[in-house]
């Protein structure tokens, strides 16, 4: 099992119109000469989560931490100007906090960052995620 020292918390840089999931990111991932989905889980729009790699594989959602991280990804992050946004739905804000806590009981020693936090210079995922961390 890879060791997992972060919970790395993305959008999707999507409006909010958009309801994307695992379907959509895997073909634009593919479109990038990726082999599919970078992400591990993809939060939809109504807060249903879906899983896109498998936790045990390595992802590909920020470089220079993808083998020891979990990358999550919701839908949306863009404002209707195309401006970085938090625009999280209620169930998206609830789903995430779920999954996180989830996945602190099974790493607890991973902290939870944006990829702003690992990547300066993105606005990704447009929130601060250090509440997450409590």
């Amino acid at each position: 099992m890879r060791e997992i020292k972060y919970i790395v918390i993305h959008c999707a840089d999507t409006y909010s119109d958009m309801d994307i999931g695992v379907i959509e990111i895997d073909m634009w991932h593919k479109e990038r000469g990726w082999k599919g989905v970078g992400y591990h889980y993809v939060i939809r729009r109504n807060g249903i989560i879906e899983v896109g790699r498998t936790e045990t594989k390595t992802g590909a959602h920020v470089a220079g931490y993808n083998s020891n991280s979990i990358g999550i990804c919701y839908a949306g992050g863009k404002s209707a100007k195309g401006d970085p946004e938090d625009n999280r739905t209620e169930a998206q804000k609830i789903s995430l906090a779920n999954l996180v806590n989830d996945l602190k009981i099974r790493y607890p020693e991973a902290k939870v960052v944006g990829h702003h936090d690992l990547f300066p210079g993105k606005a990704c995922p447009c929130f601060d995620v250090q509440p997450l961390n409590t």
